[in-house]
């Protein structure tokens, strides 16, 4: 085996490692728990945010009224086109290993290119599973000295930058933009 077919086959190896943490990734909790403050009134603020919540398909599952606490609840599902582009990149992927396979070991003729049939599909099943889950949406009614409402929300990141994005006329939010801030 000469240098080339090593170092690519190392390449690709890294390749199916990197789709790997990919999937991995994309499955992977992103439970966010932020404070928020707006100027309306608490129970104003609180049927926004709980309509808001029933438009996207949330349900309200409990509560403490002593906590001043509200949990909702939600199926998430898994993005279509992206099932759709992991199934392409690891058919793609598990075509390119076959290939370096089959230069590394020519008696196995075509057989190792059909790991694109298998490697394809499963990227995508794999991604479909794991991306679909229940998720919960925990909000706090904070105790301020003023006339402001101050919530505590907890829930999945993409969630609360979505209310945060379409709520933000309507409440005046005021937060302190952490999650529009990448962690790196």
């Amino acid at each position: 085996m000469n240098y080339s077919l090593n170092s690519t086959f190392l390449l690709t190896v890294l390749l199916f490692i990197g789709l790997f943490f990919f999937l991995k990734a994309s499955s992977k909790d992103r439970t966010t728990t932020i404070e928020i403050s707006t100027e309306k009134a608490q129970i104003d603020a609180l049927n926004i945010i709980c309509n808001w919540l029933k438009l996207r398909g949330w349900y309200q599952i409990g509560g403490n009224i002593d906590q001043k606490i509200l949990i909702f609840k939600g199926q998430v599902i898994a993005s279509n086109s992206l099932a759709i582009f992991l199934s392409i990149l690891g058919g793609l992927g598990s075509c390119s290993l076959g290939l370096v396979i089959k230069q590394i070991y020519p008696n196995l003729n075509w057989w190792p290119i059909l790991l694109g049939i298998i490697g394809g599909p499963i990227s995508g099943i794999i991604y479909s599973k794991k991306s679909q889950r229940e998720e919960t949406f925990e909000f706090r009614l904070l105790d301020t000295l003023d006339k402001s409402t101050k919530l505590r929300l907890r829930a999945h990141r993409d969630e609360l930058i979505s209310l945060e994005k379409e709520l933000q006329d309507t409440l005046k939010f005021k937060s302190d933009g952490s999650l529009f801030k990448t962690p790196i």
